[in-house]
């Protein structure tokens, strides 16, 4: 069976994600050649020495030289960056992305791009790590994962297949789900858990006895802040982006927490049992589905 080529993608923005996809596609010779945009030059020149990308470019030169531009950049950067390609947007090239917010992205692409817009097929890889930048890139960090593709109603059935043969390119499982499905999904699912653990690095040095604190900590608490060393300016812009839901499930999450706090003030054991019970089975039910 013949492998399906993507002749010159384009990506922008070859921090772990960008650099990771850049690795992938040319391990699985899917791609002609891989051209890295940045805003960083030691970074870029990072991308180039691991052979993540073939050479670096402008965003102009990406729009005119490709088949393919993907958008690895923080979600509050997006808008800016269809600006300055859409004027040099030629009618064969598609473009996806790896934002982990839909409903502002495919806003900003209505708007900028226009007509154009049937071009941009969006998209999120539900891959990652706490690190960031080219350097804590990895070619198999989409294998297994899922992506999720949101496409639009302007989008052709052919354009939408492209990408999920794109994207299942490099290992991913991928899914559909409509733009207001992901943002109210992941909002609870992504985007609180990396809210809670910045908060709760926060809290602890912040206090008074920050250093002991900091001294006695275990494998717990390492787990539960890990993706706290997540990029601050991404997730600044997600909780921006995706404020609505983001702050539903903190409302929830505060209740519970609330709950919680009382039933230990009023040393209600049987009733913390039952909460942690809860939880329990249905975190164990995840490691066996």
């Amino acid at each position: 069976m013949t492998k399906p080529n993507y002749g010159v993608v384009s990506i922008v923005g070859v921090g772990l994600i960008g650099a990771s996809l850049g690795l992938a596609l040319k391990q699985a010779g899917v791609v002609t050649k891989v051209l890295g945009v940045g805003r960083s030059q030691s970074n870029l020149e990072q991308a180039l020495k691991i052979g993540a990308i073939d050479g670096a470019v402008d965003l102009v030169d990406a729009a005119k030289q490709s088949d393919l531009i993907v958008l690895c950049v923080p979600v509050a950067q997006m808008r800016a960056t269809f600006a300055a390609i859409e004027p040099h947007l030629a009618s064969k090239t598609l473009i996806t992305d790896a934002g982990s917010t839909k409903g502002d992205v495919i806003l900003a692409a209505k708007e900028v791009l226009g007509k154009k817009a049937c071009q941009f097929v969006p998209a999120h890889p539900i891959a990652g790590g706490a690190q960031h930048g080219a350097s804590a890139a990895k070619a198999d960090l989409f294998f297994g994962k899922q992506v999720i593709i949101c496409p639009l109603q302007e989008n052709s059935p052919q354009d939408i297949a492209l990408i999920e043969k794109f994207w299942q390119a490099v290992g991913a499982l991928v899914k559909m789900l409509s733009s207001v499905q992901h943002d109210a999904i992941y909002a609870a699912v992504s985007h609180l858990p990396h809210i809670l653990s910045y908060a709760l690095m926060a809290s602890v040095i912040n206090s008074e006895d920050a250093a002991d604190k900091l001294s006695h900590i275990g494998a717990g608490f390492k787990d539960f802040t890990r993706i706290a060393a997540s990029s601050p300016e991404m997730w600044r812009d997600i909780c921006l982006a995706n404020s609505t839901s983001i702050l539903k499930e903190l409302d929830q999450y505060l209740a519970i927490v609330q709950h919680l706090r009382k039933l230990i003030a009023d040393n209600d054991g049987a009733g913390i049992e039952r909460l942690f019970a809860k939880a329990s089975k249905a975190r164990q039910d995840l490691d066996a589905s």
